[in-house]
């Protein structure tokens, strides 16, 4: 949630890019993060300006090209996704302290803005908006009054703020800096020559720097043309972890597709074998290399509990069925949100999985937190190198999936459930669950799903043509068993994010425990349908659901393992895919429903990347 940028450059830089350049295109980079206002402020001629607009950034573009800005070399950029206070011009960033002569940009929530505010009131202070921002930028320029110094009126601020905040500032009188803070809120550092930047993440500076630099918890940066330098909030020094960014600007761009969903799901392919590649040494052993707790005591996991949200939970509910059955640990799925709230049992014996495509998800940050309060071992699978649950996690697995720009996660889903697999058949390795050989033949029939996911997409057409003739359904259903329960919930909460229809997922088992009463003459049903083969098969349970739900009237629509014949009988459409294990079935049948709903939602004129009211990494709990 929210974009942020800051910039500073050499003003000869101007005659290459000027401040505005480089936040109103970082701020279309961050523009998959969701948002509801933009707004920009520029320091040049000992004079701060902003412009800020509520809708999408080219209301704000129009708004500049309206009342151009001057020529500015420092500058800080936002996106708003709207917590206090609604969506509009006066509410969106920046906000402004010290009489106008300080701007503030500001992701996250101030949990204790209501008693600040009173007290700014009381000194004086007017208010213009209805956010908890503005009460950020009255104290800092209070504080600033009194020290004469940003950074340091920053760090003064931010040890009296309470939530989650990342807050960038500048001043008028010190046009030689951009000063942020940052607690339990994403920010990064990127590293120019004679320029700096900051940003939510590295997309808002990609296209004019590969190298970067995290920092951690409770810290502030000052950049200038030609320093970084960071503090705690107790003041002390501290030095950020630098990095390289591997991969670069082309890779945000759509490619010749329609919509950035369309092309992350043809994506898919390279994205699975991307999580895969180098994760076994010359013997054909799994090495996990950034697997940084000790093996002795992953050995010893009594018990693994799976943290995520949304998508990433149902990536975690395959998860389970996988690990489980390979490593004989008992697994559950929690929902981060709900986690901590539970009193959950935990102990040093517990390995705390937590997936997260950003590494931002506020919920899951607090849990995995809580998780290590309880001494738990924590491992974050996550997509974003740097982000902040794999650095505050004991160990970490990368997916190396690439930039996911929509807002509704596809490839990062099949990713994170390659990279659940590679945990479990580490684990199994480990304990000596599998036998050598079982694991090589598991691990090639791995690298065999990239091909068969291009097969589907190959052949997608008719998986389109059925949306564009569904497209004023109202609602539709999904069942799986097993591993095609998960499925079948992401299925539906594809159509929910994208299509705005109804769309629910039930474990097909359930269907004669109530969810059969939503049958009706016509009712769209997509069934997930196990494989056939392999011991205790439950596919002719699931063929046995698809007959009852069509015997009341129910169009069936079945995703099925090529060569299953039986289904044809009871289904009115077949979208078949690739023969493989049956474990690793999640990874094919999920993209006929990724498919259908973003070819669906485009039929019905939606935006798929940006679903209304929803954002890419949710940064707030």
């Amino acid at each position: 949630m929210c974009g942020i940028v800051g910039y500073i450059g050499l003003p000869e830089k101007t005659s290459t890019h000027s401040a505005l350049d480089v936040l109103l295109e970082g701020l279309r980079r961050l523009e998959y993060r969701g948002y509801d206002s933009a707004g920009v402020a520029t320091v040049a001629d000992g004079v701060i300006e902003g412009r800020k607009k509520s809708g999408k950034l080219a209301n704000l573009v129009a708004e500049i090209e309206a009342a151009p800005l001057r020529e500015a070399s420092l500058g800080i950029g936002h996106t708003r996704w709207a917590t206090h206070g609604g969506p509009t011009d006066q509410n969106a960033h920046p906000h402004f302290g010290d009489q106008g002569r300080l701007a503030v940009i500001h992701n996250g929530i101030i949990e204790n803005f209501a008693e600040l505010k009173q007290k700014l009131l009381a000194a004086g202070e007017v208010f213009e908006s209805e956010t908890d921002t503005e009460v950020a930028a009255k104290l800092i320029g209070r504080y600033y009054r009194n020290a004469g110094d940003l950074t340091e009126a920053m760090r003064l601020a931010s040890n009296e703020l309470e939530g989650a905040f990342t807050l960038l500032a500048v001043h008028v009188d010190q046009p030689d800096r951009v000063v942020a803070s940052r607690r339990n809120s994403p920010l990064v550092v990127g590293l120019g020559e004679g320029e700096n930047f900051l940003g939510s993440d590295v997309s808002g500076f990609i296209d004019f720097t590969r190298e970067a630099v995290e920092l951690e918890q409770d810290q502030i940066v000052t950049i200038t043309t030609d320093d970084v330098a960071i503090i705690n909030f107790d003041g002390t020094p501290a030095e950020g972890k630098r990095f390289h960014i591997d991969w670069d600007a082309s890779a945000a761009e759509k490619g010749g597709y329609d919509s950035f969903m369309e092309k992350e799901i043809n994506e898919q392919p390279k994205a699975v074998e991307d999580t895969l590649l180098g994760r076994t040494d010359a013997s054909g052993q799994l090495t996990l290399d950034e697997l940084r707790i000790d093996p002795e005591e992953l050995k010893n996991t009594s018990k693994i509990i799976v943290l995520a949200c949304g998508t990433a939970a149902y990536a975690g509910h395959v998860a389970k069925y996988a690990i489980e059955h390979w490593c004989r640990i008992p697994v559950e799925v929690e929902l981060a949100h709900e986690f901590r709230y539970r009193d959950p049992i935990i102990d040093e014996n517990t390995l705390v999985v937590s997936i997260s495509q950003s590494g931002e998800t506020m919920d899951t940050l607090m849990a995995v937190r809580y998780a290590k309060e309880q001494g738990a071992r924590t491992l974050s699978i996550c997509n974003t190198n740097g982000s902040t649950i794999p650095r505050e996690s004991d160990a970490v697995l990368y997916l190396h999936a690439g930039p996911e720009i929509a807002v509704a996660s596809t490839k990062a889903f099949l990713a994170m459930i390659a990279a659940s697999y590679l945990l479990g058949l580490y684990l199994a390795q480990l304990r000596g669950q599998l036998f050598r050989e079982e694991i090589k033949d598991i691990l090639a029939d791995l690298h065999k799903i990239p091909a068969k996911i291009q097969k589907i997409l190959d052949s997608s057409e008719d998986i389109k043509a059925l949306a564009r003739a569904m497209k004023d359904t109202p609602s539709v259903l999904f069942l799986g068993r097993h591993v095609g329960f998960p499925v079948a919930l992401e299925g539906a909460l594809k159509l929910k994010e994208l299509a705005y229809i109804h769309a629910e997922g039930f474990a097909a088992g359930e269907l004669k425990h109530g969810p059969i009463a939503l049958i009706e003459q016509d009712q769209p049903v997509f069934v997930v349908v196990p494989s056939p083969r392999g011991r205790d098969s439950l596919h002719s349970k699931v063929v046995s659901n698809i007959q009852e739900v069509r015997a009341r009237g129910a169009k069936t629509i079945t995703v099925a393992e090529a060569g299953d014949d039986a289904v044809r009988e009871f289904s009115e459409t077949v979208f078949f895919v690739p023969e493989t294990s049956p474990l690793l079935m999640p990874l094919l049948t999920t993209v006929p429903l990724q498919i259908f709903a973003c070819a669906l939602a485009a039929e019905k004129g939606y935006d798929v990347d940006q679903p209304r009211n929803l954002a890419k990494s949710v940064t707030v709990e």
